[in-house]
């Protein structure tokens, strides 16, 4: 892959089905140049990131002494803060325009760096949760903006490929965070002061790259072919363009937004978060505690190594297909902590590969869809909207299965979870079937079920 200055090529009608004479394919194969320094962005903001969630669940259950039920509550507050915030990042920085998107997005990384240096002085349920809400806000204002320049900056076709660079740069950092965290654990006497400090100067430089080397508009509108491009504007149902200003309402009468934003909420109920994950994995062959951090390692490099592969894929076979199969791989995983043979360090392997998989065929697969279905003067706002509806969903999941892991246990815990995800997979397929004919010919995601 290559830098793209971001000048589209310019378009001729010489070439078959309207696609673009000469160097389309050099422009198809090009990674624009902001997708890549956000991926930097979210390289640095990760690492810092996933040291503090490396060592968080262990940090509150066993140094602390929470519940189950009591980690329950501070990881849905963790999910639950940002949802509550998405739709006002998507919001302001609609309103400003392309420029409003890195403003906010700033705003956002900056909150959460200033909150890793609080983790060191707080040590009651009450004052961590609401220092994790005040970080929550941070990455519930960013995120939005963030992919609406990602997806501003992208060509339609090749949209789902351009998330999928940004996820596994992204992913490139949640590798290194629970390694320097495991390093630091090992190696310091206040282990757990250590990971707070370094991570607390990892986001700082984060912000500074943002800021310095971020453009400050990315101008939409781009000359496309025809064939090519997605009207955004428009969906199955003829609808006019939700601008700057329309409510959320009207983002989901879109019936493109509110059958994502349903399917999102669905699965959500039942994705159980990473953190209970690991700590089922951990109960269910007794790991040591020093060897916890490490877990995530492996979620990490699966992502890695099938985020650009899975978003390629999407682009072809249809982004709301994959979306649904990924969550089927998730449900795989579920079935591995069921089973009743041990599998010791194979089975750890087994699960965390599905796990990343997971992740790679779903989250930046989900922007890309609802990418294509909200208008580019209304993106951050569409992709919040969709986003709100899956953060707060698994804010829900975290309460109900911190609830179930208390009252029954982890494997029945897990169980239920199962369940409740296949039913919602099966209904999400029914739900993203074709309602009519394809409105793009290029556009994977208008044709998948």
């Amino acid at each position: 892959m290559y830098l793209a200055d971001g000048r589209p090529a310019p378009a001729t009608s010489d070439a078959p089905g309207g696609r673009i004479a000469g160097g389309s394919r050099r422009a198809e194969a090009a990674v624009p140049s902001t997708v890549l320094v956000l991926g930097v962005v979210s390289l640095i903001t990760d690492i810092s990131s996933e040291m503090v969630t490396a060592v968080l669940p262990l940090y509150l259950v066993a140094e602390l002494g929470l519940s189950p039920l009591g980690f329950g509550v501070l990881d849905g507050v963790y999910n639950g803060v940002s949802a509550l915030v998405r739709l006002v990042g998507g919001r302001l920085s609609d309103r400003r325009g392309g420029a409003g998107h890195k403003a906010v997005a700033a705003v956002g990384y900056g909150l959460s760096a200033l909150c890793k240096p609080l983790l060191l002085l707080v040590h009651s349920l009450p004052l961590i949760g609401v220092v994790l809400a005040v970080d929550r806000t941070g990455k519930g204002l960013r995120t939005a903006p963030r992919d609406a320049m990602i997806s501003l900056a992208a060509e339609p076709a090749t949209r789902g490929r351009a998330f999928g660079v940004h996820r596994a740069m992204d992913t490139a950092g949640a590798l290194c965070g629970p390694l320097i965290a495991f390093l630091l654990l090992r190696a310091a006497a206040e282990g757990y002061d250590a990971v707070f400090t370094v991570s607390f100067c990892v986001a700082v430089l984060g912000v500074v790259v943002l800021l310095l080397f971020v453009p400050g508009r990315t101008v939409p509108g781009r000359a496309l072919p025809a064939a090519r491009a997605l009207p955004a504007a428009e969906d199955t149902a003829g609808r006019a363009p939700a601008g700057p200003r329309t409510p959320v309402r009207a983002l989901l009468g879109r019936p493109q937004i509110r059958r994502l934003t349903a399917c999102a909420v669905l699965l959500g109920l039942t994705t159980v978060s990473d953190s209970f994950l690991y700590l089922a994995l951990q109960r269910r062959l007794d790991l040591p505690v020093g060897w916890f951090p490490l877990l995530p390692l492996g979620t990490a490099a699966a992502f890695l190594s099938l985020a650009v592969p899975m978003g390629a894929i999407a682009d072809r076979i249809g982004r709301r297909r994959l979306f649904v199969a990924g969550h089927l791989v998730l449900l795989c995983a579920y079935g591995l902590l069921l089973a009743p043979f041990s599998g010791g360090a194979a089975l750890v392997g087994a699960v965390l590969v599905l796990h990343g998989a997971f992740y790679a065929a779903t989250d930046g697969v989900l922007a890309a869809a609802t990418a294509d279905a909200a208008p580019e003067d209304a993106r951050g706002s569409g992709l919040a909207v969709v986003q709100t509806g899956q953060t707060a969903a698994r804010f829900v999941c975290s309460l109900a299965f911190g609830a179930a892991w208390t009252a029954w246990g982890d494997r029945t815990a897990v169980l239920a979870a199962a369940v409740g995800l296949a039913l919602a997979a099966a209904l999400s397929a029914r739900l993203l079937r074709p309602v009519g004919p394809a409105t793009a010919p290029n556009s994977p995601s208008e044709h998948t079920p």
